[in-house]
C-alpha cells in the first residue's frame, strides 16, 4: 500500500506558524520525520496570504532533503501549479484533489495532462454532497472518470477517494465507504487506483481510541481493495500492521487475526466466520472494532468495555 504522510497540515497552528514565516529548520525537521513514507502530503489550504508561494518552497525543501513523492494538497489550482512547475518530478505527484463539479474537475484534470501527474479524485459535488451510498458515489466516479479519459489521463493515474466519514457521526457510512472502494476496484479495465484520508474514520472519537479504529478500518479496506491513504507518519503500530498485510507472514495470533480480517473483506465473506481468540483481550477489541466499522453493533466512545 502507498503511505502518504499527513503531518504537514495547517490545521495544526504549529505547522501553520512556520509555513507562514517559512521556517525551515521546524519544516525540514518535519518532512525527514515523514521519510519513511512513500509519499508527504503537502496540505496548504487555500494557500492565501502569507502562505500563497509555499508550495514551490516546500517542494524544493522535500526535494532537496528526502526522496519522498509529493502530494500537493490544495483548494488553489495556482499554487498547485506552481507547485508542480517547481518540482523536478513533476509525474510522480499527487494532486489532492478534484470533485466531480464541472469547474474544479476542468482544471485539475488538464494540470494532470499537462504534468503527467497522478490525480486524487473525491466521489462528491457540490449539489449532492457526499453522497450517502456506495452506488450513487460510483457514478460520481464514472463522471470523473469520463473527463479524464477526454484528457488521456491514464487509469493507473487516477486515485479515487470514496470520502470516509467519521464512525462516531454516522457508522453505516464506514461500510459504505468499504463497499464503494470494492466496485471502483471492479469497474474499471484497467483498474484505477484508491485512496482514503485514513484519521477522518476516528475524527470525534477519544484520542486513546483513535489509532485502534484507524488501525482497523486500514485492515478492512486494504481486503476490500485500497491502494494508498493518507495517515499519521507516525503512528507505528497502524504502519507495522500494513507491513503485516502485505508480507502475509504472520508472527503471532493478532497478527493472523489481521490478515483473517483483510482476506475476509478480499473474499466477500462474513466476519461471524473469522475465528479468534476470545479469551485474549487485544483479539477481543480487534474483532469489536470490526464490529462497529461493518455497522453490526452499535458504536459508543465506550464501545471497548461493552
Amino acid at each position: 500500500m502507498i503511505l502518504i504522510g499527513e503531518n504537514i497540515h495547517i490545521i495544526s497552528k504549529a505547522v501553520q506558524s512556520a509555513l507562514a514565516e517559512r521556517d525551515e529548520e521546524f519544516t525540514l525537521d518535519l518532512i525527514k520525520k515523514q521519510s519513511h513514507m512513500n509519499y508527504i502530503d503537502l496540505n496548504v489550504g487555500p494557500a492565501k496570504g502569507e502562505l500563497e508561494g509555499v508550495l514551490p518552497w516546500l517542494c524544493e525543501l522535500v526535494e532537496k532533503s528526502t526522496d519522498l513523492k509529493i502530494s500537493f494538497d490544495t483548494t488553489n489550482a495556482v499554487e498547485m501549479e506552481k507547485g508542480l512547475e517547481k518540482s523536478r518530478n513533476p509525474q510522480d505527484c499527487l494532486l489532492n484533489s478534484t470533485s466531480a463539479d464541472e469547474v474544479r474537475l476542468e482544471k485539475l484534470t488538464d494540470l494532470a495532462a499537462d504534468f503527467g501527474a497522478n490525480l486524487i479524485a473525491l466521489t462528491m459535488n457540490k449539489e449532492i454532497g457526499i453522497p450517502k451510498s456506495a452506488d450513487d458515489r460510483l457514478n460520481l466516479a464514472f463522471e470523473i472518470f469520463e473527463k479524464c479519459k477526454q484528457k488521456e489521463v491514464q487509469n493507473e493515474k487516477i486515485f479515487f477517494d470514496p470520502l470516509i466519514l467519521p464512525v462516531s457521526v454516522d457508522q453505516s457510512q464506514a461500510q459504505e465507504a468499504l463497499n464503494t472502494i470494492q466496485m471502483i476496484k471492479q469497474s474499471f479495465d484497467p483498474e484505477v487506483m484508491t485512496t482514503i484520508g485514513l484519521s477522518n474514520i476516528s475524527n470525534g472519537s477519544p484520542k486513546e481510541i483513535r489509532p485502534l479504529i484507524n488501525r482497523i478500518f486500514a485492515v478492512l479496506a486494504f481486503g476490500a481493495g485500497l491502494d494508498s491513504a493518507i495517515i499519521d507518519s507516525f503512528d507505528s503500530e497502524l504502519i507495522s500492521t500494513v507491513k503485516i498485510l502485505e508480507n502475509h507472514s504472520p508472527a503471532d495470533e493478532t497478527e493472523k487475526l489481521y490478515i483473517d480480517l483483510a482476506d475476509m473483506m478480499r473474499d466477500f465473506a462474513n466476519l461471524e466466520d473469522v475465528s479468534y481468540d476470545k479469551t485474549d483481550p487485544t483479539q477481543v477489541e480487534i474483532i469489536k472494532t470490526a464490529r462497529i466499522l461493518l455497522n453490526k453493533d452499535v458504536y459508543t466512545h465506550s464501545f471497548r468495555q461493552i
